[in-house]
């Protein structure tokens, strides 16, 4: 049982007083992260400043059997973020110093509540640029970003987080500090930086994280092609790729997206588009405008109504304006909506919009769709009211649905946002037992005592172990593998 005083002592005794939070009405702006529909009441929410601050506060919490999770700016979509009742929340958001820019090496050193833009802003004069760019990339941190590895727009040529963090510096749930990988571009052993990138915060703290820059293209080109229905828009996006050409970026709106983005925030798309697609190339200028050719031509053969070009930055930071701000936007035409995150061969694309809209009709409830179209990421919104009853129930049913469809047609149940607590239940649906038990095996060698983030991912508490309780001891194979790891 949580003695909640005394752990408020021993946290003030670390952060002093303003570094710790316990008053039930200010504990409520912790209960949810950006999936506002689970929502859990921490017993107490601590804000440290300094690595070693989170590694005193993750040894009190491992001495005292506290469960604890790590949060940043609450942007995740899958309630990864999401508190444990009877837990401490470990909220990264004063960690905000970008500690080393080293850029002969092409690396950045950050802590772990650094605004995602904030690094791209920091080199910008340089030359360079931090690839991963979320939706939410203003407000988001790189240490969730780490948790969840993160995607964007552009990740279909320069793929997410994983692919651009190198090191980490990492509190684990014993209080324990390590060091994974570094600057270099590979290191030797285990790919424990691999492992940690994605593993959604079961896994330890980073408190210090070394990002891969890139250098900025000589060439950029964006244009818009409106169709008159998402299958047009699908056989461009499949034209395109078939051709060899990998765009920076391809971005699929339908028509009930574009109606949201126009009332918000008046990007002026094409009036009467069924859909619409972004299609962003960048490198050599010889090649993008080659390319370009290539691709504004397989639009038009694929029945595109209207293109534009964007001539300069302002006219190509419009364009990608509405498409960033699709989210918020739904809140112009539903006072709820929840968004799902799910993948399919672009082959697919088609076949599934179609029957996602028939489900649609079948559950009465309208559904947006806004994605990554060149790497098949689907984000459909289901729009709801949740005034209305049943109507909440109905849309978490229907998004379920249409994970399942996903999977049917070869994809996974999420490409971005992660599984958390939203998409667990769904995890046997897409790997077997023994899957999800050698997945078990690696948390394990990290969190034997299932401290950290417990309950999120696996669709069953999986224990460590063979005694039940707040600390459960090792089976002997475990207590070696951690030897051997650590």
């Amino acid at each position: 049982m949580l003695d909640r005083e005394r752990v408020i002592r021993r946290m003030e005794a670390v952060l002093g007083p303003e570094g710790v939070i316990s008053e039930r009405e200010k504990l409520r702006t912790y209960e949810c992260d950006g999936l506002a529909s689970y929502r859990v009441i921490p017993s107490l929410v601590v804000l440290p400043e300094t690595a070693e601050q989170v590694q005193r506060v993750v040894r009190i919490c491992n001495e005292e059997g506290v469960p604890f999770v790590a949060r940043g700016s609450g942007t995740g979509l899958s309630g990864g973020a999401l508190p444990v009742e009877e837990g401490v929340l470990i909220v990264m958001s004063r960690m905000r110093r970008i500690l080393e820019v080293d850029i002969p090496n092409q690396r950045v050193v950050v802590e772990p509540g650094v605004i995602n833009l904030w690094v791209t802003e920091e080199v910008a004069d340089a030359g360079y640029y931090y690839a991963p760019d979320p939706s939410s990339q203003l407000v988001c941190s790189i240490g969730g970003n780490v948790a969840e590895n993160s995607g964007g727009a552009h990740c279909l040529k320069y793929g997410f987080t994983t692919n651009h963090v190198t090191g980490l510096e990492v509190v684990l749930p014993d209080g324990q500090m390590v060091h994974l990988g570094g600057k270099a571009p590979d290191t030797p052993g285990y790919d424990l930086v691999g492992a940690f990138v994605g593993s959604e915060g079961t896994l330890g703290i980073a408190t210090k994280i070394t990002l891969r820059i890139v250098r900025k293209p000589e060439a950029v080109r964006t244009l818009l092609a409106a169709f008159n229905s998402p299958d047009e828009a699908g056989g461009a996006v499949s034209g395109i790729i078939a051709a060899g050409i990998v765009p920076a970026a391809v971005e699929m709106m339908d028509s009930l997206s574009i109606e949201a983005v126009e009332r918000g925030v008046r990007p002026g798309y094409p009036k009467g588009a069924g859909a619409i697609l972004i299609v962003e190339l960048d490198g050599p200028e010889a090649e993008v405008e080659h390319q370009f050719e290539q691709v504004e031509r397989i639009c038009r053969e694929n029945d595109s109504f209207e293109i534009r070009i964007a001539q300069n930055d302002e006219e190509r930071a419009l364009m990608w304006k509405g498409r960033k701000a699709a989210f918020a936007a739904m809140g112009h035409m539903s006072p709820d909506y929840y968004v799902q995150d799910s993948v399919i061969p672009r082959t697919a694309l088609p076949e599934v919009l179609r029957r996602m809209a028939e489900l649609s009709a079948e559950y009465g409830l309208r559904v947006a769709n806004v994605f990554h179209a060149g790497d098949g990421n689907l984000h459909p919104l289901v729009l709801y009211d949740e005034e209305k009853e049943g109507e909440a129930e109905r849309a978490e049913e229907l998004a379920g649905e249409i994970l399942t469809l996903c999977l049917e047609h070869g994809g996974s149940i999420t490409g971005e946002h992660g599984v958390g607590e939203d998409k667990k239940k769904h995890m046997p649906k897409m790997f077997t037992e023994d899957d999800l038990n050698v997945m078990q095996l690696l948390r394990c060698a990290f969190d034997p005592h299932y401290l950290c983030n417990p309950g999120k991912v696996f669709p069953t508490p999986r224990l460590c172990g063979e005694v039940p309780g707040p600390r459960r001891e090792l089976h002997p194979v475990q207590k070696a593998g951690l030897a051997e790891i650590f």
